[in-house]
């Protein structure tokens, strides 16, 4: 039996909330900041942290889950890491356009290149 699909998922999870915090984590308060960090992003256990900042791992354990809640609620709100990944892939195929422009010289795909790049102010 392979067992790596729950490490997947926990490793995809801590990712994500990886660039949740990137995006949301200063609206956190300074301690669930530094909580979350030792927890998700400095690998701490609950108990390494429990002993460190003198509360219990159950209590740990609720403010990263809290603090994983309301980063996932800010994104839903505020759609940040959404607009950010849509406008990096509008870059990516700028980039590849005009790449294909200047090797074949075919400028008409030029009127892609200006519709993706008005996406992309309308996007911020």
């Amino acid at each position: 039996m392979n067992n790596t699909g729950p490490q997947i998922d926990k490793l995809e999870e801590i990712v994500e909330l990886s660039i949740l915090y990137d995006f949301y984590g200063e609206l956190l308060s300074e301690h669930k900041r530094r909580i979350f960090e030792d927890y998700v992003l400095n690998d701490l256990s609950l108990g390494e942290i429990a002993e460190e900042q003198h509360i219990s791992r159950q209590g740990v354990y609720d403010i990263v889950k809290r603090c994983s809640q309301e980063l996932k609620d800010y994104e839903q709100r505020l759609s940040l890491v959404h607009k950010f990944n849509n406008v990096k892939e509008a870059v990516g195929r700028i980039k590849t356009i005009s790449e294909e422009v200047k090797q074949s010289g075919n400028t008409l795909r030029m009127n892609e290149i200006d519709a993706l790049a008005d996406d992309i102010l309308k996007e911020l």
